[in-house]
């Protein structure tokens, strides 16, 4: 399956780009790109895919994606409320943008751990949705450093919302989710880092933070609220749909190099947490991404894998409003 990547309008001297489109129809395919990105759908309901996530969406969703994480939203027409104006905001910045010197203090150590956390998509609702709607709307209407300061505020706002739910499964990323305790970092460090290996069993995770089993299965259910061994088949699960959507192995293959014994069990436990078999979710994101690219309305946006951007030109004018800050 081709997953495409954005060729983004961010610039090098950019903090970051605000993408401001009414009447979006989302005509794009299942892409990814190196920058973050915060999306505001507003009067619109359909289908999002983040990663290995699909769920449908009404009237309005707010996520924050990480750096080369898959997604498209679809758009279902026949769904557009009248009342609501159809509306969608995009801003992205950059992976590195946190690396300075300024931004290691500790007063910016919750947006770092946000930035961390958001490599499986996070999804935000409730009073943190209506306070960052409001936000995200007033960035496209102000200008030069004010505007800087009210991104920060955003970041702040959303990395102290407890009001989130993860979207891609543990395994369809290759980074844990941090937490305060560091012997749960140190188990999922070490599952995420074996768990392609056929034989890890809990008394191996349960070694490395110096726990008896029992006291381990214990902790770990406490912070995951799954047994070890039902986290241990999402994380194989997850990083299996991930070879299934970005590679061209079989299904015997995928099976194998996901930690899983036999190709029988595999097809039962996938066809169990996932609803399809693993040949019917693989087929089903093929065709949601009928997308030809040489006849895209933003044409070089979008590029299949291997395709240089030499080879691709930008638009003179982009169908999306770029909100300029200087």
């Amino acid at each position: 399956m081709k997953i495409y990547r954005e060729i983004t309008p961010l610039e090098e001297t950019d903090v970051f780009v605000i993408l401001d489109s009414y009447n979006n129809t989302f005509d794009y395919p299942i892409h990814n790109h190196a920058e973050f990105e915060l999306n505001l759908i507003l009067g619109s309901s359909g289908t999002r895919i983040v990663g290995d996530s699909t769920e449908l969406f009404y009237i309005q969703d707010l996520v924050l994606i990480g750096p080369y994480l898959f997604h498209k939203w679809d758009i279902d027409i026949s769904k557009r409320q009248g009342k609501y104006p159809s509306r969608v905001i995009t801003i992205q910045f950059r992976k590195d943008l946190f690396n300075s010197q300024f931004f290691q203090k500790n007063q910016f150590c919750k947006i770092r751990k946000l930035l961390q956390d958001v490599s499986r998509g996070i999804k935000f609702h409730g009073k943190t949705f209506d306070k960052a709607k409001k936000m995200v709307e007033g960035l496209t209407k102000i200008k030069g450093f004010s505007s800087i300061i009210e991104f920060l505020q955003l970041l702040n706002l959303l990395s102290n919302s407890k009001e989130t739910t993860f979207l891609a499964s543990e395994g369809f990323s290759s980074n844990a989710v941090l937490s305060k305790s560091n012997r749960i970092q140190i188990a999922y460090g070490y599952i995420l880092k074996n768990f392609q290996k056929k034989d890890i069993r809990i008394d191996d995770v349960a070694t490395q933070v110096n726990m008896s089993i029992s006291a381990f299965s214990h902790f770990f259910k406490k912070y995951t609220n799954k047994s070890f061994m039902k986290f241990l088949v999402d994380v194989r699960l997850g990083h299996a749909c991930k070879l299934l959507l970005d590679t061209d192995q079989n299904i015997s293959q995928i099976c194998y190099s996901s930690g899983f014994n036999n190709v029988a069990n595999f097809n039962r436990l996938f066809k169990k947490y996932r609803s399809y078999t693993p040949f019917e979710f693989r087929r089903s994101y093929i065709e949601k991404d009928s997308f030809d690219w040489t006849k895209q309305i933003t044409h070089g946006q979008f590029l299949p894998s291997g395709t240089s951007i030499k080879e691709a030109f930008k638009p003179s004018e982009y169908t999306t409003t770029k909100v300029m800050h200087f």
